[in-house]
């Protein structure tokens, strides 16, 4: 196919581009691309497979193995090559099988609530009245464990202040933003957050319900996978909802919780597992080179994690799919890998370069990776790439982006953004970019909490994903010289 040169004059928007440099643009690659995305789409189907059929992917579940194995057939029979699942040790599992939270007295009113990931099944139901401790120092806690027995404690203050800001959209700025989620509120009382745990355990309570820092009945839910079996069970409550025992409770009124959390932990399969898929290089000089493309599987419990991350397995997922539909020839290999761990502390990822790109005896494939591109975090399209502060690469990446404008790419980004699986690789010195996406309503609403679902991305904004993703790893496959290493 005849490769097309794009010389565009550079807008205030794109920023600066070093003088007379061309990247090569392949216009008519991108018009397939964009055929295959928009006339052919199946972005939606995976994503719906993703939200409703599998629904929360906690690793080391059935849930997430199952979506695993699901993407990983799927992929075969879209004709990718060397599709497979890599393995690596995690630790048990954990799924919720019932819950209930409920006020019984002075009236019957059902709360919301939902229980920390990991964290014990209460001994059957309780019935009993919580105990307010979030203004008692540890000694006072302590001589108040007859009370706290087997009781629903009530542990910190109310929750006065919520989330309400999303972080700065970083396309619509000129000057640098900071860049990250917003501060984390969390009320405290004498007690530590580090040391509550311990203290509730020595007095014997038998459950504690503590507020989340979302609004309107939002509710960041996360959990500790290191969590011990004799804890004490932990439920996040919406804030509202806790304020108000904690009121009730002050005012003397004699309130009544019904409280029932049953959980397995899964301890069959320890294992975390990547979902790897290809389409192989043509070029004999550069086919044992790779361009890496990926978003992680995983999920949080308390939600379908519709943004974080089906939309970013949706979207790679069909982007290797346009690739193959519309029968390319990469130069490069295109490798796919779907992370499990992620929200762990990017484990799959850390893995997977440890395995094969840490250390002398990976020192070929490491530098046979050209550049990884990664999706996630955020909502909607994606605008551009962070581009970690590799000058090098934003002439290339910018002349990619530029024919994608009319689906709504902005521009990429010269900062750094943390805490996603990029950050595995350019830690072993290979370029690695995040999607820049939009944030409205993403940190205040649904980013790790029980909103995260379906409604959340519209078909049209995952199309729009998929084909921006093809159109750069395509062209990264197709380029004479590998993406330029930034700044390690």
């Amino acid at each position: 196919m005849k490769r097309l040169v794009v010389c565009f004059a550079v807008s205030a928007l794109l920023g600066p581009i070093e003088a007379g440099a061309q990247e090569p643009v392949d216009l008519q690659a991108i018009e397939r691309i964009k055929a295959e995305g928009l006339e052919r789409s199946q972005v939606l189907d995976i994503f719906g497979a993703l939200t409703d059929v599998f629904g929360p992917r906690l690793t080391a579940t059935p849930a997430y193995k199952a979506a695993a194995n699901w993407a990983a057939k799927s992929l075969e029979a879209w004709g990718m090559e060397n599709v497979h699942l890599e393995s690596w040790e995690f630790g048990r599992g954990w799924t919720l099988d019932h819950f209930t939270l409920e006020m019984v007295e002075p009236r019957y009113f059902p709360m919301i609530g939902y229980p920390e990931a990991w964290t014990p099944p209460t001994r059957g139901e309780i019935v009993t009245a919580p105990v307010f401790i979030g203004d008692k120092t540890a000694d006072e806690i302590r001589a108040m464990a007859s009370e706290l027995r087997g009781a629903v404690v009530l542990p910190v203050p109310t929750q006065d202040a919520f989330i309400t800001e999303d972080r700065q959209q970083p396309t619509e700025f000129e000057e640098r933003v900071r860049i990250g989620a917003p501060r984390t509120i969390r009320t405290a009382g004498p007690v530590g957050r580090r040391d509550l745990p311990a203290l509730l355990q020595e007095v014997g309570a038998a459950v504690q319900l503590r507020p989340s820092q979302g609004a309107h009945g939002t509710m960041f839910v996360l959990g500790r996978r290191q969590t011990t079996d004799d804890a004490v069970p932990t439920v996040v409550v919406a804030g509202e909802h806790y304020n108000m025992l904690v009121r009730m409770v002050r005012r003397g009124i004699d309130v009544k919780l019904r409280v029932n959390v049953q959980a397995t932990y899964h301890e069959d399969d320890t294992n975390g597992y990547n979902v790897i898929a290809e389409i192989p290089g043509t070029d004999p000089d550069l086919r044992d080179e790779v361009v890496m493309l990926g978003a992680h599987l995983d999920s949080w419990h308390s939600a379908p994690g519709a943004t974080d991350n089906a939309d970013g397995v949706a979207t790679t997922m069909e982007a290797m799919r346009i690739l193959q539909a519309i029968n390319v020839a990469p130069r490069r290999t295109i490798r796919l890998a779907l992370w499990g761990g992620e929200e762990q502390g990017l484990l799959g990822s850390r893995e997977y370069v440890q395995r094969h790109l840490a250390g002398d005896e990976n020192r070929t494939q490491r530098d046979n990776l050209s550049v990884y591109f990664n999706h996630d975090p955020g909502t909607g399209p994606i605008y551009g790439f962070y581009l970690e502060e590799n000058s090098a690469a934003k002439p290339i990446l910018d002349a990619w982006l530029e024919p994608l404008r009319d689906l709504g790419a902005r521009r990429n980004v010269i900062d750094k953004i943390g805490s996603t699986d990029h950050l595995s690789f350019i830690r072993a010195g290979i370029p690695g970019f995040n999607t820049v996406q939009d944030y409205t309503d993403y940190d205040v609403r649904t980013h790790h909490t029980n909103m995260d679902t379906f409604e959340r991305l519209s078909e049209a904004d995952l199309m729009e994903s998929a084909i921006l993703l093809a159109t750069f790893v395509y062209h990264a496959a197709m380029r004479d010289e590998k993406i330029p290493r930034g700044p390690r």
